[in-house]
């Protein structure tokens, strides 16, 4: 196949793949999706271990990864001739920070209220939430694979739920927040991938964050701000670098150099990677109808992505 492709003649070249073409041009780009969504799938165990709240943790998530984003934005612009600093006039950077705003406020609560894993597997939803969003808005019509994934997709939530239906807890109430954290990140995935094509990884990294950091401060009142000691705020600085700036950083490079389908497809990483992490760090174990639950909602994603594609 590789030995085909090598010898494709121009006159061929329409007909290859669009997918095909990607990988062959941008191998960087896909090896940084993975390494990205490894490097998010992280943050869960970080969230987890804060000693700060939820939303708090959020705040210096963004607030403590943006002195490096302005050093990246920086060497960025200098190489490009640009300036670095000032507000990009494009209503687009702001949609992109407030839909990353939900995203955090949900993802970091339902890691409280509910295990890493299923928090992890239902924010993954967002590539179904990426094809619906785009049949509303641009009026795609979805295939009829879709439209068969949509129930699929609903039946591995539910199996990954139904240990919780009969509890008093709020870890049922966590599972939604991972469902709302699927369409922020759905929309936000949309966005930063016409804008990563317009602007720097650097720059749009830096100002999406300073929109986030600046929407959750209010968020954060009533929760415990500050860690109790030094090792509080390692995690805290942790967190952003990994998560914020190495993880989001490289999937937002990927996404300006690879198709928006198989990106959000590929990031399925994140779910296993999580369950790694949360098995070997948390010693969290999903029972076996939640493990059956996760595999159909994977295929359901699969599915739909495959409709979109």
């Amino acid at each position: 196949m590789c030995a085909a492709g090598a010898h494709t003649r121009h006159g061929d070249y329409a007909k290859v793949p669009l997918m095909r073409r990607h990988f062959d041009r941008e191998p960087l780009a896909l090896a940084a999706l993975f390494a990205g969504a490894c490097a998010v799938a992280s943050s869960g165990i970080f969230v987890r271990l804060s000693q700060t709240g939820p939303t708090a943790t959020g705040f210096w998530r963004g607030a403590l990864a943006l002195p490096l984003l302005a050093v990246w934005a920086w060497a960025e612009a200098r190489r490009r001739g640009l300036r670095w600093y000032g507000w990009i006039g494009d209503a687009r950077i702001f949609w992109a920070g407030v839909f990353f705003t939900g995203d955090l406020a949900f993802w970091h609560w339902s890691l409280v209220l509910t295990s890493v894993t299923a928090a992890t597997l239902e924010a993954n939803l967002a590539p179904v939430f990426v094809a619906l969003i785009c049949w509303i808005v641009w009026r795609e019509r979805p295939q009829p694979r879709f439209l068969a994934a949509l129930p699929i997709a609903f039946v591995g939530v539910l199996l990954i739920v139904s240990p919780k239906l009969g509890q008093a807890h709020g870890a049922l109430v966590g599972d939604l927040l991972g469902l709302g954290t699927a369409a922020f990140y759905g929309a936000y995935m949309i966005v930063v991938a016409r804008l990563a094509t317009t602007y720097g990884t650097g720059a749009l990294m830096l100002r999406t964050t300073l929109i986030f950091t600046v929407l959750l401060a209010p968020l954060m009142i009533g929760q415990k701000i500050l860690p109790d000691d030094l090792h509080g705020w390692v995690l805290l600085v942790a967190l952003a670098v990994v998560a914020q700036v190495v993880g989001q950083g490289l999937i937002a490079y990927a996404l300006s150099r690879l198709p928006a389908t198989f990106s959000s497809l590929a990031l399925l990483v994140q779910p296993l990677a999580a369950a790694i992490y949360a098995a070997a760090l948390l010693g969290e174990r999903l029972s076996g109808v939640q493990i059956a639950g996760g595999a159909i909602v994977l295929a359901a994603i699969v599915l739909a992505q495959r409709a979109r594609s």
